[in-house]
């Protein structure tokens, strides 16, 4: 047992490090979401690990943990840049999703339903179309589906659609007309909370169903135009 204790003292130093890592990745993940690092973006090691006072070590190793989420990618002999996606990974997102949140309000229990967070979801989205503020309508929004997640009440399932989440903004990075994109989506969500509000989840996943189609097709529009079939620029 000495022996073995004495061996686990030795992966201490892993604890400090990996913590340290998964708390960079969390900050790189938000700060990609937000689009500070857009799509294409080459991250310097340097520069972001002078920034945030990490070692290189530490830096990689949350830059491995975002190439594991499918956020960044690793170009050898060129460095680490953020991923720039294709029209087959905004159809695999949106797979996820509809399989997902589908199934999230098809397993609701009785009413009522615990929508507080849904609805200062839309609370936040109808402040930010009042300020004419698009990227913060299409957090707004993406807030909203994070919420209809949370409802099933699984910490396993929220970490899977936060990184699905997170992807889906570097697909919204590239719209040319985010307006266009989000502000219907509004008006969705409100008929959303109120169908559930009103204790028809069959009703809410009926909408949602088709909601999550006719984002997809948008967004794959706005897609096949701007970046290509294979995420290069190409028309």
């Amino acid at each position: 047992m000495a022996e073995q204790l004495t061996g686990l003292a030795g992966d201490r130093v892993l604890l400090g490090r990996t913590s340290t890592a998964e708390r960079v990745s969390d900050i790189l993940r938000s700060r990609i979401s937000e689009g500070y690092f857009p799509p294409g973006t080459r991250l310097s090691e340097d520069s972001i690990g002078g920034a945030l006072g990490v070692s290189r070590n530490t830096l990689r190793e949350a830059f491995r943990l975002l190439t594991h989420e499918r956020l960044l990618i690793h170009e050898l002999n060129r460095g680490v840049f953020v991923r720039v996606l294709t029209v087959e990974d905004v159809e695999d997102i949106y797979r996820t999703r509809s399989l997902v949140e589908c199934a999230v309000v098809r397993g609701l229990g009785e009413p009522p339903y615990p929508l507080q967070g849904l609805a200062a979801a839309v609370a936040e989205g109808e402040r930010a179309a009042v300020d004419s503020d698009w990227k913060a309508l299409g957090t707004a929004n993406i807030h909203f589906h994070r919420e209809l997640v949370a409802l099933a009440g699984s910490e396993r399932t929220d970490e899977l659609m936060r990184s699905v989440f997170a992807e889906l903004r570097l697909a919204f990075h590239v719209v040319d007309d985010p307006r266009r994109l989000h502000e219907p989506y509004l008006t969705r969500n409100r008929e959303l909370l109120h169908t559930l509000q009103a204790g028809d989840r069959r009703g809410a996943e009926r909408l949602l169903d088709t909601y999550l189609a006719d984002s997809l097709e948008r967004v794959v529009e706005v897609y096949r135009r701007r970046v290509g079939e294979d995420g290069t620029g190409a028309s």
